[in-house]
């Protein structure tokens, strides 16, 4: 079932493979720099409590006391968060519970989980393809007025593009549920904002709107599958109602607990203030490079870049050693994207050492 196309992919060609990800480029071997998971050790403060739930593996999952903690963190009532096996999930509770839904629009370039849940419950899917030309800012005037059903990501994956809270306001409205997929808003920093800048986690004000939140990308649990959705408390008892018993594991309810914490939080500011640097220190090394421009600002964990030929570009970096994630699976890109995730200065220079080697052969 295809979707109308709301304007025109700079590059069209065939229908992008829904289903491709970034584990799928990283093959034994390689460096990885197409997965957006932190590659860190995980810190005391978290692997203890994970450890430590591996004793009451006998008892079933009680999501009680983490659901209250990662909904106090975003000073809610514990009604008002659910928690999830990893944000996917999350994505494909809201797209099997909302089946009346008339017109689903999803704002592209972005990740491909959440139309893909959407086409998977049946849903007619239109898609809103932001401009390349523009950063790929968000003009909220280009979603249709009689959408009752908007998903969209901020930071959004691949573009790595943060849009402001005030133009996501503007897409909340009676009678239409707003899906903000905020997996990377724990990785983006501003200047004088002590959190998490431009992020809609702690809006109680909006109709309808529905946060998506994954813990699996700063503190590198994407094996441990654990995520949550944060709403309204009438949205999330529909989609609990869609999720199958005992659907998160004891030991990601512990990680979703100390995640919730102060410790937590306070270590997540300081590996986003790394992060922007070492992502300055990647959008330079990319910026000097022969035919290489690096879209917009990048705010998040990922830099999404566009050469002339980067398909091919893609598999010399594979013959080289290096896993890039290619872009031509995004809905609005095309075969000359890739996306590379940010790393240490160290393993930034080998990588755009490499790269530039390609490019001038």
């Amino acid at each position: 079932m295809r979707g109308q196309l709301i304007g025109t992919p700079p590059d069209a060609g065939a229908e992008p493979d829904l289903g491709h990800h970034g584990d799928a480029e990283a093959t034994p071997g390689l460096v990885d720099l197409a997965v957006n998971v932190r590659q860190a050790p995980m810190p005391d403060w978290l692997a203890d409590p994970v450890v430590a739930a591996l004793a009451d593996l006998a008892a079933y999952p009680d999501p009680g006391p983490a659901r209250a903690a990662v909904a106090a963190r975003h000073r809610r009532p514990p009604e008002e968060a659910l928690l999830t096996a990893g944000a996917a999930e999350g994505f494909v509770l809201i797209a099997r519970a909302l089946r009346e839904a008339r017109r689903p629009v999803v704002v592209h370039p972005q990740f491909t989980e959440p139309e893909a849940a959407l086409r998977a419950a049946g849903h007619p899917v239109e898609r809103v393809l932001l401009d390349p030309a523009e950063d790929f800012r968000l003009d909220p005037a280009r979603v249709p007025a009689d959408a009752d059903l908007v998903m969209i990501g901020n930071p959004t994956n691949p573009t790595s593009v943060l849009h402001p809270a005030a133009a996501l306001a503007e897409l909340a409205r009676p009678g239409r549920v707003l899906v903000v997929d905020e997996a990377f808003a724990d990785t983006t920093l501003a200047p004088g904002v002590d959190g998490e800048p431009e992020s809609l986690a702690a809006r109680r004000d909006l109709p309808g709107l529905v946060v998506v939140r994954s813990l699996t990308k700063t503190w590198g649990l994407a094996g441990l599958r654990i995520g949550y959705l944060l709403g309204e408390a009438g949205l999330l008892a529909r989609f609990a109602a869609a999720q199958p018993l005992w659907a998160v594991s004891t030991p990601a309810l512990a990680a979703a607990t100390a995640c919730a914490g102060p410790t937590a939080v306070a270590a997540e500011r300081a590996i986003a203030a790394q992060l922007a640097a070492d992502r300055d220190h990647l959008v330079a090394r990319l910026s000097a490079l022969p035919g290489v421009r690096v879209a917009g600002r990048p705010t998040s964990a990922f830099v999404l870049i566009h050469r002339p030929g980067a398909a091919a570009v893609r598999e010399r970096l594979r013959e080289r050693g290096w896993a890039v994630r290619r872009g031509d699976t995004f809905p609005g890109l095309g075969p000359d994207w890739l996306r590379i995730a940010v790393r240490d200065p160290e393993t930034t220079d080998a990588f755009t050492r490499v790269l530039a080697d390609i490019l001038e052969a």
